[in-house]
């Protein structure tokens, strides 16, 4: 029991001592050629410097930036960034922003927040912030619904198909609904992928029981990228 304690003892101490890196918002959305605002809020400052990354989907992160609180301007960039558009400040000695500038399609992807933890002696990252640049002209996505296939119905799974076209981002938010109701499992989505026409296509699948699509169940996705949604709805009774 005593060693026990002493085990719960020292792992509660490490997590209280963990130095704490909070991101905030976990989206944002932003147009093109408008500014696009990060915050990492430290629970302690140990005189490190802050280090921003970028990851797009299935990619390598990119190394974008390093600065320290005192500093005026970040000292070191990564290949492909520079002071044109990337920059950061900080308004205390735990309070970081990190901006875009012009923002562009392609700066469409997650940023991850990082500093050095004395106590635990490794890298500490904050959860990553989603950002989504989109067209204020472009239209929403287009959602194609497909039915379960007869083989699936036979089973006891069945699959609705719900495909995104003409995605303005890497990134879209999927949610779905059976008979007005969210549907928190069963649900599995897919990566955006980049099309000829540069826009982004996307799918997601919700497996049902085979009994609830003989009841006539309304299901519905939608799907939405920055301020841009589309949402689809399917039954039964009204496939041929």
């Amino acid at each position: 029991m005593l060693g026990t304690l002493c085990t719960l003892i020292t792992a509660l101490t490490y997590v209280t001592c963990h130095k704490a890196v909070t991101q905030t918002p976990s989206v944002l959305t932003a147009n093109k050629m408008e500014a696009a605002i990060f915050n990492c809020d430290i629970s302690k400052d140990e005189n490190k410097y802050i280090y921003w990354y970028k990851q797009i989907p299935a990619g390598i992160p990119q190394f974008v930036l390093r600065f320290y609180h005192s500093h005026g301007s970040p000292d070191k960039y990564g290949s492909g960034f520079s002071s044109d558009r990337f920059t950061s400040k900080a308004t205390s000695n735990k309070d970081y922003q990190f901006i875009i500038n012009n923002v562009e399609e392609a700066d469409s992807a997650v940023y991850y927040c990082n500093t050095w933890d004395n106590s635990a002696k490794e890298h500490v990252f904050g959860q990553g912030t989603k950002l989504i640049v989109t067209a204020s002209t472009l239209p929403p996505p287009v959602l194609t619904l497909f039915p379960p296939s007869s083989d699936d119905l036979k089973t006891s799974k069945a699959t609705l198909v719900c495909l995104a076209n003409q995605m303005a981002a890497f990134y879209g938010d999927v949610s779905w609904t059976a008979n007005g109701s969210p549907v928190t499992s069963g649900i599995l989505t897919g990566t955006a992928s980049k099309q000829a026409d540069g826009r982004f296509s996307m799918s997601s699948y919700l497996t049902i029981e085979p009994s609830d699509w003989d009841k006539d169940h309304v299901y519905s996705c939608q799907v939405s990228v920055g301020s841009k949604s589309s949402q689809k709805a399917i039954k039964k009774s009204e496939c041929s």
